[in-house]
């Protein structure tokens, strides 16, 4: 299906991949995988049967050619797909600890995503398209915040309805101003995505999971959606949501896990391919997106494991 109901908007990067487990300081060697939050949700929805647009921007260097290369691949469509010519773009080196967490070194002082224009996006695109994506990486420098924080009014002013992750990383916040930055997204955002540190961080208090969702609701958002790892995930909506008013837990899914990289993107695409879909259960949802984040997960790189639909719905059935 490639009807173009979904707008992603965020960073596309280089991950580069440890060949073990251990610090970056005694790692000799890396693999390279494409990566960035929303190339991988944009790269899981293609998968899933949402091909969405895509507004990203890389370098017009090897690496931007080999990323711009992959989306093709994917059948995500180019019309946003930038190429600054001024600009390198972003690498990250990622550390797994033995268990597959993993940590990032960003390599991003100017470089392509951190130079997102506003108004790029032109308006008959915000009103042809259901719902607007974004993540928070380019809200941490440069042009790119203006352009986010623009792009989630206007999506909202256009009747889109909005989902943002925040994805919080510290080495990207130095001034330590996320919480003041990324907590004025919230404000025209539908649906939130985080996990329990990040809702935090955002300076949403709770005990529980379900205590900080409810307490993020009264920040903006309609619904949250509560990422827990390995412990599955928590959703809580307002009467104002199409599912709501609702709360639903589901405890994921058991799989060998090889690599955690990008399970959240994976989590965030499923949840979104299924309200793409029409579903409207908050259980069905959290469903089907821990599905997809738990196939992602069984193998090295954010996107190499990223399922189609048909696969995931083999692994809800054999639960």
């Amino acid at each position: 299906m490639t009807d173009h109901r979904v707008l992603v908007a965020g960073e596309t990067l280089v991950d580069f991949l440890p060949e073990r487990p251990g610090p970056l300081s005694e790692v000799g060697s890396f693999d390279r995988r494409p990566g960035g939050a929303p190339a991988n949700v944009a790269v899981g929805l293609g998968r899933l049967g949402h091909t969405p647009l895509f507004w990203t921007r890389v370098g017009a260097d090897p690496f931007g050619r080999f990323l711009a290369g992959v989306l093709a691949d994917e059948g995500i469509p180019g019309r946003f797909v930038e190429r600054d010519p001024d600009a390198q773009t972003t690498l990250a080196f990622v550390t797994h600890d033995e268990s597959g967490d993993r940590a990032f070194t960003f390599y991003r002082e100017g470089t392509a995503d951190t130079r997102f224009e506003p108004g790029t996006v032109p308006e008959a695109t915000l009103t042809g398209v259901e719902r607007v994506v974004c993540g928070g990486v380019p809200l941490a420098a440069g042009r790119s915040r203006d352009a986010t924080l623009d792009l989630l009014a206007r999506a909202s002013d256009a009747g889109a309805e909005t989902w943002f992750d925040p994805n919080y990383r510290a080495e990207l916040w130095p001034d330590d101003d996320f919480a003041a930055v990324a907590g004025d997204a919230l404000a025209d955002v539908d649906v939130l995505k985080a996990t329990q540190e990040e809702l935090r961080e955002l300076g949403i208090t709770g005990e529980t999971p379900r205590a900080l969702a409810e307490a993020a609701v009264e920040r903006g958002p309609h619904t949250v959606l509560v990422t827990r790892g390995g412990e599955g995930a928590l959703a809580h909506a307002t009467a104002d949501a199409p599912w709501g008013p609702a709360t639903a837990e589901h405890p994921g899914y058991d799989v060998d896990v090889v690599d955690t990289t990008g399970a959240g993107d994976a989590f965030f695409a499923g949840a979104i391919a299924r309200v793409t879909a029409g579903d409207a259960s908050l259980e069905r949802i959290l469903s089907y997106a821990n599905a997809v984040a738990a196939m992602a997960t069984t193998a090295s790189g954010a996107m190499a494991a990223l399922p189609s639909h048909d696969t995931v719905v083999a692994v809800q059935d054999s639960a």
